[in-house]
Order: structure tokens, then sequence, then C-alpha cells
């Protein structure tokens, strides 16, 4: 079964990208989980943009409170895979009743290589397996895919499995549909990020852009018709790489219009897959 959701990386203006004007409010995670009662979603993944383990312990009971009355489940999410910072992340997770937490090998200042990323999984596997937690490596822009289904293989654990990002790999010159053969049956999660490509004025070079979902160049239909297990649910998540506008206010509304595209598209591409 798939279902859709959205993630603090559905709305980067409105949480806060650094270096850039912020609003004076910003998306909370509650916040977040009333967008996703708007939307008429039940998945969504708070990550490490919005990160959760500076909140309180009351903080998070009071989340996970208002995710259980709203009919949502979370996702938690970070970056790095350090054993004690994923330790951390764990806890994090139980205390919100989440079965999910994505992550990255990369964190700020960390960069282990493959055999450094296995050894740390292979540490760290059996406490996810024990708390019955799903850890899902992302797809970034410095590991390619054969390099990632071998970090995942060689760990050998069932709770070790992909996020898999529709856009990141295009940083290592790897296209979605290349990734996702290669990693399809390691795949736990999915991120969508739809994106056109432009050529520049003097023809020199591309720039790749974030666009709604299903307003670009991404085959969803396909994708997630290659994905589709039996014996899995995969949760869908819409992000986002919205450009800026010429204003903080004016993102914000650019990237809320293209949340409600990018869901009621992905809503009817799962819909047909359960008629078809």
């Amino acid at each position: 079964m798939m279902e859709i959701g959205i993630s603090s990386y559905t709305y980067n203006w409105w949480t806060g990208v650094s270096g850039y004007p912020m609003l004076a409010r910003p998306l909370t995670p509650g916040g977040l989980l009333e967008c996703a009662a708007e939307l008429d979603v039940r998945v969504v993944q708070i990550a490490d943009n919005m990160p959760l383990h500076l909140l309180a312990g009351r903080e998070l009971e009071l989340l996970r409170s208002q995710a259980e009355h709203l009919g949502i489940t979370i996702e938690t999410g970070t970056s790095g895979i350090r054993p004690e910072h994923l330790r951390r992340y764990l806890e994090i997770s139980r205390q919100l009743g989440a079965k999910f937490l994505r992550t990255l090998i990369d964190a700020p200042g960390d960069r282990p290589d493959a055999n450094d990323a296995v050894a740390m999984l292979r540490e760290i596997a059996p406490e996810f397996e024990r708390a019955g937690v799903t850890l899902g490596i992302e797809n970034h822009d410095r590991f390619s895919a054969r390099t990632l289904l071998s970090v995942i293989e060689r760990t050998g654990s069932d709770a070790v499995g992909i996020c898999l990002d529709t856009a990141n790999s295009l940083g290592c010159g790897e296209g979605i549909e290349y990734v996702a053969e290669i990693l399809r049956r390691h795949v736990v999660n999915l991120h969508v990020k739809d994106f056109t490509v432009r050529r520049l004025p003097h023809k020199k070079g591309y720039v790749v852009e974030g666009t709604a979902a299903g307003q670009g160049l991404l085959g969803i239909p396909s994708l997630l018709r290659m994905l589709q297990r039996p014996d899995r649910d995969l949760s869908v998540i819409a992000e986002l790489w919205t450009s800026p506008e010429e204003s903080i206010q004016k993102s914000v509304v650019m990237e809320d219009r293209r949340a409600r595209e990018s869901v009621a598209y992905l809503r009817s591409c799962v819909l047909s897959q359960q008629t078809g």
C-alpha cells in the first residue's frame, strides 16, 4: 500500500533556509501536522531542517498527542549515521510512535566512506530491529547507486533500507530510472521531487529547478509502478525544490501552492495504481 505524505522539506522557505530571510514565525512541527490535516494526508516526515532533538520531552509528548488526534503518522528524520546520534533519534522516534527514521550518511563535518558507513550501520541495526523501527538511508549526491546498494547489502539487516529521492542523484550524474532500478528492492520510503531542466542563455550549461509533482520531467506513474510491492507499505512523500521569489512571503505562497498541486497529483497517481 502507498500512503501520500508531506515533510518539512515540502515547506523549505516557511521552515527557514540558512543564509536567507526568514519569516518572523517559521513553521513548527505542530504547524506541519496542521498542514497535513488541511491537505488530508496521513503521513508527516519531520526532517533535519526541523530538528527534533531540540524539543523537550514534554514537547514531543504534545506533538505525538496532536498527531494521534489528527490521525497522522509521524516519520522522523535527521542526518548522519554515527551510532550515538542514531540512538538519540531512535529514542525520539519511540517517543513519537514513529516506525520510520530517514537519515543521510553525511552530516555537517562528517563524511564517512562506504566501509565506515557499513561498520556503523552494522553496529546500530540490531537496535532498530528490536525497536521495530526502519532506518532509511537517503541517496544523496556523493554516493552512486551501486555504492549505496553495496552499503545496504553489506549491512545485511531488514531494518535498514533506502529512502529514494527522485532528484538528489542528479548531483552524481545519475538519473532516477537508473538509480531506482538498482535500488528498488531495498526502497522503504520515497521522496517525490519533480524538476525541470533548462539551458542557460549562453548555451553552455543547464539549470535544474524544482516544480510541483507532475509538472516536470519526472515519470511519476511509472516510478510508482516500479516500486509497488505487495509485501511492504511505502510512504510517498511530496518534497519541493522551490526557487526563491522576490520576498520570503511570496516564496512561502509559491511553495504552499506547489504543495497542494503535488499532493493532488500524487493522490491521483496512487488511486490509479490501486484501481488499475
